[in-house]
């Protein structure tokens, strides 16, 4: 048994589940402060399709929720919006612009994972899309958001104009999707088993507590 575990999140920064699920997970851990946990956030895209431009968020979501989906998407918000004050987080839907193509807000995680600045990139960026109205697709307001979450904006900016890491991205994407992720958020402990969803702090903590008794198959062969 290990006090010590690793958990992935696979998620996407234009899910909403997945800023709840970020807050959730934020609560989860604090519940269980015996057990040091590392948390590797994983690149998903919900729509990989979308032009790098993006496109007017308004068009998009009608297009997706259209006919019988409107009112589905009706109960999503709702539960959203209520949830939202308790996990101190701010939906606003109807201010967003653009529904943008988020492989280089993934980019920018890769990045600030390298220097331990994932849960803080991706807190500004879920905030930045959701709460600020901020088209987290442009490379310039990407460069902000880095800067703002502790990374260098030069080297950034460099980055972005480049195609530095697409590739990698793409890949980590598709190893996850081929392991049987099919929507987020998701997480993955120790390589042993997932939950799926945003689901509330109690439920993760249970998580966390059954992953201790489940060590990944390295930790296996070292004991």
């Amino acid at each position: 048994m290990s006090d010590k575990i690793s958990v992935d999140i696979v998620a996407d920064l234009v899910c909403p589940w997945c800023w709840l699920g970020k807050r959730n997970w934020d609560q989860a851990v604090a519940q269980v402060p015996e057990v040091k946990v590392e948390t590797v956030w994983r690149p998903y895209q919900l729509d990989p399709t979308i032009a790098r431009t993006g496109q007017p968020y308004s068009d998009y979501m009608k297009a997706k929720f259209s006919g019988e989906a409107t009112e589905r998407w009706k109960q999503m918000r709702a539960y959203l919006e209520e949830a939202a004050p308790g996990a101190g987080i701010q939906f606003n839907f109807d201010a967003i612009p653009v529904r943008p193509n988020t492989l280089n807000a993934h980019r920018v995680m890769k990045w600030a994972g390298g220097q331990g600045q994932a849960d803080a990139a991706a807190e500004a960026l879920f905030k930045a899309f959701f709460q600020d109205s901020r088209d987290i697709g442009d490379p310039a307001v990407l460069t902000e958001i880095a800067g703002e979450a502790g990374l260098d904006t030069a080297i950034v900016g460099d980055l972005l104009a480049s195609d530095r890491d697409e590739k990698a991205v793409w890949e980590e994407e598709v190893f996850f999707r081929k392991l049987g992720v099919s929507g987020v958020p998701t997480y993955i402990f120790n390589g042993r088993f997932a939950v799926s969803g945003a689901q509330e702090p109690a439920v993760l903590a249970d998580a966390i507590r059954q992953a201790v008794q489940e060590p990944a198959e390295a930790d296996d062969k070292d004991a």
